[in-house]
C-alpha cells in the first residue's frame, strides 16, 4: 500500500509538473467575419470579435468555444478562469445583441465564430477534430442551436456533426424568450418553433451534456426544458445525451459546472483516441 501511495503521488506530481510547463498566450479582438462583411456592417465590425487563449508549446490541443450569457441582450466575451491551464484552447466570443440586431443574428454569429475555429485553429497548433462548444444561459442556447440545427453551420460550409461535443450550461431549449418577445409572445408562454433547440432533436448529433441548476432555484422552468430535451434526444436514438442537475445552485451555476465540462471534454478526447 505504501508503494502504491508513493507511485500515485509521483504520477500526480508528474501531471502537475507537465501542466505547469505549458505556456499560454492570449490574442484579443480577432474579427471572425471576412473583411468584406466587416466593411459592410458597422455593428458586425464592432461586435463580432473573439479572444483566443491557447497553449503555445503544445500541439494538437482541443478547443472549447465559450459563448457568454445575457439573454441575447447583454454580456461580453470572456475566457473563464476555471478553464485556463487545462491544456486546452479557449475561445471567448462576442455576438450581436438585441435590440440593436434581431436576436436570431446572434445564432448567425455563433455559427460564424465556430466556423472561424474550424478554419483557423490548426494555425495555432490545435486539432480541428477536437472542437467543443459550450456557454451559459443564452450562450448555452446558441451552442445548442448551431449544434443541432445544421443549417446555421452549413452556411459556413461546416457540418455541425464535426463538433466534438456540446456542453450547454442552463441553456434555453424552447424558443428563446428574447426571440419570443420580438414576436409579441409573453415570456411565460412556452413556444417551440424553428428557433427552439427542442425542434431540432436528432439521433446523429454530437455528444450532448446538459447541465442546469436546481429545478427549484432555476429560472422559468429551465431544468424541465433540459430534462425534456434529454428525453427527446434519447427517444430519437441519441446515445450520448446526459443531464446533470446541480442541487443547491440557481441559474448562475457556472462554478460547479466548469469541472463537469472539463471532465466531459477529457472523456470524449479519450474516446476519440480509441
Amino acid at each position: 500500500m505504501k508503494k502504491l501511495i508513493i507511485l500515485l503521488s509521483f504520477f500526480f506530481f508528474a501531471i502537475s509538473l507537465s501542466a505547469q510547463n505549458i505556456e499560454y498566450e492570449t490574442k484579443n479582438n480577432i474579427q471572425y467575419y471576412s473583411a468584406s462583411v466587416n466593411k459592410s456592417d458597422m455593428y458586425i465590425n464592432e461586435r463580432c470579435v473573439l479572444d483566443i487563449y491557447y497553449p503555445k508549446n503544445k500541439k494538437d490541443f482541443a478547443t472549447i468555444i465559450w459563448f457568454h450569457g445575457g439573454g441575447l441582450t447583454g454580456g461580453n466575451k470572456e475566457i473563464p478562469e476555471a478553464l485556463k491551464n487545462k491544456g486546452f484552447a479557449i475561445i471567448g466570443v462576442n455576438y450581436r445583441l438585441s435590440p440593436k440586431a434581431k436576436a436570431a443574428k446572434a445564432i448567425e454569429d455563433a455559427a460564424a465564430a465556430v466556423a472561424w475555429a474550424f478554419n483557423n485553429i490548426a494555425s495555432y497548433g490545435g486539432d480541428k477534430s477536437s472542437i467543443f462548444v459550450s456557454g451559459h444561459s443564452a450562450g448555452g442556447y446558441l451552442a445548442m442551436m448551431i449544434g443541432l440545427d445544421k443549417k446555421w453551420l452549413q452556411k459556413e460550409n461546416i457540418d455541425a456533426n464535426q463538433i466534438a461535443g456540446l456542453i450547454p450550461f442552463s441553456g434555453q431549449c424552447i424558443t428563446h424568450f428574447e426571440i419570443r418577445r420580438e414576436n409579441g409572445i409573453p415570456e411565460k408562454q412556452p413556444t417551440i418553433d424553428a428557433f427552439a433547440p427542442l425542434f431540432h432533436v436528432r439521433g446523429d448529433a454530437p455528444p450532448l451534456l446538459l447541465i442546469t441548476g436546481d429545478r427549484e432555484l432555476e429560472m422559468l422552468g429551465r431544468y424541465e426544458e433540459n430534462a425534456y430535451m434529454a428525453r427527446m434526444m434519447k427517444l430519437n436514438g441519441h446515445k450520448e445525451t446526459k443531464l446533470y442537475e446541480l442541487d443547491g445552485y440557481g441559474h448562475g451555476m457556472t462554478e460547479p459546472a466548469f469541472p463537469l465540462l472539463v471532465n466531459e471534454v477529457n472523456r470524449i478526447l479519450k474516446e476519440l483516441k480509441k
